[in-house]
C-alpha cells in the first residue's frame, strides 16, 4: 500500500463533502478495493432496484397476469409515462417524449420528420447538414434520410454550422457532446442559428442526458433523441427516446407510422390516422421487459437535480485532470477534452500512442475505461456513483502503466 499523497488526502476531503455520495449505495458496484468503473458513458452501472423490478415484471405481471398487464400493470402507457420521467432530466415539460426503439431508429424518425416539416413551407429546402464528427451510425442514418427525402447531405464541423446554413437547409443533425473527445457543443446558439435560417434542429443527447443540463424547452429545440443505457443506467440495449416539441407535434409526420401511433390502434383500419401528442413517435409493440427495467433504473434520480450532477461532474473531471498532470510522465498523454467548463461534457479523452494495450492493462488492474481507435483512452465520469477516491486511483494506476 503506497503512502498517502496530497491528492489522496484531497480526494478524501472531496468525498466527505460530496452531496451525492449516498447515491453510490443505490448501484451494484464493486467494493472499495474493487474496480473503478469509468465507462458509464458506454454502459451505466446496474441500479439495485432493477433486478427485483424485472423479477416482478416477469414472474407476476407476465407470469400470472399475462395479457391483463397491458392495462392493469400499465404496459400500454409505459412509453409516455417513462418519457415524462426522463423529461425533467433534459429540460422538457411532460407530454413531449416517448420511449421506445433504438437511438438509430429515433434519429431516422426525427431527421426525416424535420425535413418534412421544413419542406411544408419551403420546397427549396433540399439539404441536410450533419455533424462531421458524429458517431458513425448518425451519419449512416443521415445519408439514408437524405436519399429518402431527395436531399443533399453535407457533413459540417459543429463550429462551422452557422456559416454553412442557407436557404436550402432543411434540417441539421448535431451531437450535444462529441463521443470521442467529450467536447460539449453550444446547443443554445447553434439551435438559434438553425432557426434563423428557417431550418429545424435535431439533437443527439446520448452523451449529455443524465450528465449535464440540456434545456430542450428553454432553447426551443425542435426534435431530439437519446439512448438510456449510458448516464441514465437503463441497461444494455435499453430503449431510446424521441422528443418532439409540443407545438410541432400536430405537424410531425413520422416516416415509420405504426399501429401503436395510430389514433385508434385497436381499430385495425387500413388507413393511417396519427394519434395526437408524443404518441406519434411510437411505432410497434414496445419492449416491455427493457422498458420497465429502465423505469426502475430512473428511480435513482429521486431527489437529485441535474445541476448538482453537473457540478460534481465538472469537479470530478477537473480533479482527474489535476491528478493526471501530477502523476503521469510529461508528454506521455495529450488531453483532447476541452478544459473550459462550458465546452466539456462528463468524460475525459486522452490521446496515447499505445492506447489499446494501455487500456487493456488498466482494465486488468481494475480501472475500467474504454479505447477508441486509433489512439484515445476514454474515461467517463458518472456523478451518481463515481467518487473522488476513484478518480485519484484511476490516475495513479494510469501513471504506473505509462512509466
Amino acid at each position: 500500500m503506497s503512502e498517502p499523497t496530497e491528492l489522496t488526502q484531497k480526494a478524501e476531503k472531496l468525498d466527505a463533502g460530496d452531496e451525492l455520495a449516498a447515491k453510490r449505495a443505490e448501484f451494484v458496484l464493486d467494493g472499495p478495493e474493487g474496480a473503478v468503473y469509468l465507462d458509464g458513458n458506454s454502459l451505466g452501472a446496474l441500479p439495485v432496484a432493477v433486478p427485483g423490478r424485472v423479477a416482478d415484471v416477469v414472474g407476476r405481471q407476465w407470469g400470472e397476469m399475462r395479457i391483463r398487464s397491458w392495462t392493469e400493470s400499465g404496459w400500454w402507457t409505459a412509453p409516455e409515462r417513462i418519457g415524462d420521467r426522463i423529461a425533467p432530466l433534459v429540460g422538457a415539460a411532460a407530454g413531449q417524449i416517448v420511449v421506445g426503439d433504438s437511438t438509430s431508429v429515433n434519429v431516422f424518425k426525427a431527421l426525416v420528420g424535420a425535413v418534412r416539416l421544413a419542406q411544408e413551407t419551403g420546397p427549396g429546402r433540399d439539404e441536410i447538414l450533419v455533424d462531421a464528427t458524429t458517431f458513425p451510425t448518425d451519419g449512416y442514418i443521415a445519408g439514408s434520410a437524405a436519399r429518402m427525402t431527395g436531399c443533399a447531405l453535407r457533413p459540417v464541423e459543429p463550429s462551422e454550422v452557422p456559416g454553412a446554413l442557407g436557404e436550402r437547409t432543411a434540417a441539421v443533425l448535431l451531437n450535444h457532446v462529441d463521443y470521442r473527445t467529450g467536447r460539449l457543443h453550444d446547443l443554445p446558439s447553434l439551435t438559434a442559428a438553425v432557426h434563423a435560417a428557417g431550418a429545424y434542429a435535431v439533437w443527439d443527447l446520448c452523451h449529455s442526458a443524465g450528465a449535464l443540463p440540456v434545456g430542450l424547452d428553454a432553447h426551443g429545440v425542435d426534435l431530439a433523441v437519446g439512448c438510456t443505457y449510458k448516464y441514465l443506467n437503463g441497461g444494455p440495449g435499453s430503449p431510446a427516446y424521441l422528443y418532439v416539441r409540443a407545438d410541432l407535434q400536430d405537424r410531425f409526420d413520422s416516416p415509420l407510422p405504426g399501429w401503436n401511433s395510430h389514433a385508434e390502434p385497436f381499430g385495425m383500419r387500413s388507413g393511417y390516422e396519427p394519434a395526437e401528442g408524443a404518441v406519434r413517435g411510437r411505432v410497434g409493440t414496445p419492449d416491455i421487459l427493457s422498458m420497465l427495467a429502465l423505469e426502475a433504473a430512473l428511480e435513482v434520480w429521486d431527489g437529485v437535480t441535474v445541476e448538482a450532477v453537473r457540478a460534481k461532474s465538472l469537479a470530478l473531471t477537473d480533479f482527474f485532470l489535476e491528478c493526471v498532470g501530477e502523476y503521469v510522465p510529461e508528454g506521455r498523454v495529450e488531453c483532447l477534452t476541452p478544459l473550459p467548463h462550458a465546452e466539456r461534457g462528463s468524460q475525459v479523452a486522452l490521446r496515447c500512442a499505445d492506447a489499446g494495450p494501455v487500456m487493456r492493462r488498466l482494465i486488468d488492474r481494475g480501472v475500467v475505461g474504454d479505447f477508441r481507435h486509433p489512439d484515445v483512452l476514454r474515461f467517463g465520469f458518472t456523478p451518481l456513483y463515481v467518487g473522488f477516491a476513484d478518480v485519484e486511483r484511476a490516475a495513479r494506476v494510469l501513471a504506473e502503466e505509462l512509466r
